[in-house]
C-alpha cells in the first residue's frame, strides 16, 4: 500500500500489570499523510450480538487452495495500475468469478504522474435478508516499486487470493442472511507519495458513487482485508475502524480458537476502508502492518511467497466468514 515505510509514534500506556502499546500507523504504502489521533467518526453501537455459545454453521476457506491464488497472481510480476500485468491480473480476477453478478466501477483517476484507468471490481452474491455486506481488498500493487520486480506476495496478493477463495464458499446458492458483495479494490496505492488526494483512488470513487446512488446505507458491515498472510500472523486492532465491529471480529477470532493473533497491537491506518467510515458505515480493517521483524520485508521486492503461511490465511478467512455468520445473525 503506497511508497516506503511508514513512519510510527509510539506511546505506552500501563493499565495495571498489562501493558498495551498504542501505534499510530499508515497501511500498506508511506501514507504520508500520517495523523497523531485516529480519525473521529459518530457511530452508533451495533445490535445485540449472538451468544457467544451459540453452534455456528459458517463456512471455512481452503487455506491451500488460497495460497495457490497468491502464487498465481504474483506469476503475472509487479502489477501497478496502467500496467500490463495489472490487466492481466483483473482478467484473471473476472474469469474467476465468470457465472456470478459482476458490476464494475471503472473509471479515469488523474494522479501525480498522469491519467490512470481504475476498475473496481464487485461480485454480488445475494442473500434473504435486506441488507449488504461488502468484503474488500486491493488487488493493485505499489506503483513506485514497478521497476524493482516487487510483486506484492502479501501487500496486493494475499488480499486478492483470499477474495478469490472466499468467493468459491459464497457461489452455488442463496445465502440465508445478507447478500454479500466481494469488492477487488483497484488503485489503493499512491503513485507518487501517500496523501489524501495520493491514495485510495478505487474506493473515494466508489464510495461516493454508491452515496449517491444510495447504496451505502443498505450496508450493514463493510470487512477490509489486507496483508494477511504473513507467517508472523497479528492482526492490529484497528483505530479508525467501528469499535463494535472490531469487538465483533475479535468474537469470531475467539470463537475459533484464533484469539492469539489479533489486537495485541493498537494502532490507527489509513487504508481502504476509511471513505466507508466517514460516511458512517460500520467498518473494520484486518490487517497485520508489521511484516517481518521490523516490518523490513513491507514495500521491498522481499515480498515474497515464502514469507506467507497458509495457516495465516486460513486463520483470517475463517474469522471473516464466522464474522459474515455473526452479522447474519444479528437482529
Amino acid at each position: 500500500m503506497g511508497s516506503g515505510f511508514p513512519a510510527r509514534q509510539s506511546v505506552w500506556f500501563v493499565w495495571g500489570s498489562s501493558l498495551l502499546l498504542a501505534t499510530t500507523l499508515s497501511a500498506c504504502s508511506s501514507k504520508a499523510a500520517q495523523t497523531a489521533e485516529p480519525i473521529s467518526v459518530t457511530s452508533s453501537p451495533g445490535p445485540a450480538q449472538p451468544a457467544v455459545s451459540e453452534a455456528s454453521s459458517a463456512p471455512t476457506v481452503n487455506s491451500a487452495r488460497a495460497l495457490q491464488y497468491i502464487k498465481e497472481t504474483v506469476a503475472f510480476g509487479p502489477r501497478p495500475i496502467g500496467s500490463a500485468n495489472h490487466k492481466k491480473l483483473e482478467q484473471y480476477i473476472v474469469s474467476h468469478v465468470k457465472g456470478e453478478h459482476v458490476e464494475y466501477d471503472s473509471f479515469t483517476a488523474d494522479t501525480p504522474e498522469g491519467k490512470f484507468p481504475v476498475r473496481n471490481i464487485i461480485a454480488k452474491f445475494p442473500g434473504k435478508k435486506d441488507g449488504i455486506i461488502v468484503i474488500a481488498g486491493h488487488y493493485d500493487t505499489n506503483y513506485p516499486l514497478r521497476n524493482t520486480g516487487y510483486v506484492g506476495a502479501n501487500d496486493g496478493g494475499s488480499s486478492t487470493a483470499m477474495l478469490l477463495e472466499i468467493a468459491n464458499q459464497l457461489r452455488g446458492r442463496r445465502r440465508d442472511g445478507y447478500s454479500v458483495w466481494l469488492l477487488w479494490t483497484d488503485g489503493e496505492e499512491a503513485v507518487k507519495q501517500w496523501s489524501d488526494t495520493d491514495s485510495l483512488y478505487g474506493v473515494r470513487h466508489l464510495a461516493e458513487k454508491w452515496q449517491s446512488d444510495g447504496t451505502l446505507k443498505k450496508i450493514k458491515a463493510f470487512l477490509l482485508a489486507d496483508m494477511i498472510g504473513d507467517a508472523d500472523l497479528n492482526v492490529e486492532r484497528e483505530q479508525n475502524s467501528t469499535p463494535w465491529l472490531e469487538e465483533l471480529v475479535l468474537q469470531a477470532a475467539t470463537r475459533l480458537g484464533y484469539q492469539s493473533h489479533f489486537y495485541s497491537r493498537t494502532t490507527a491506518i489509513d487504508d481502504d476502508h476509511l471513505p466507508f467510515v466517514r460516511r458512517g458505515v460500520p467498518s473494520a480493517d484486518l490487517i497485520d502492518l508489521d511484516y517481518g521483524y521490523g516490518n523490513v520485508f513491507h514495500h521491498t521486492p522481499q515480498d515474497t511467497v515464502d514469507k506467507l503461511s497458509p495457516k495465516s490465511l486460513e486463520i483470517v478467512g475463517n474469522v471473516i466468514l464466522q464474522t459474515v455468520w455473526m452479522l447474519d445473525k444479528k437482529n
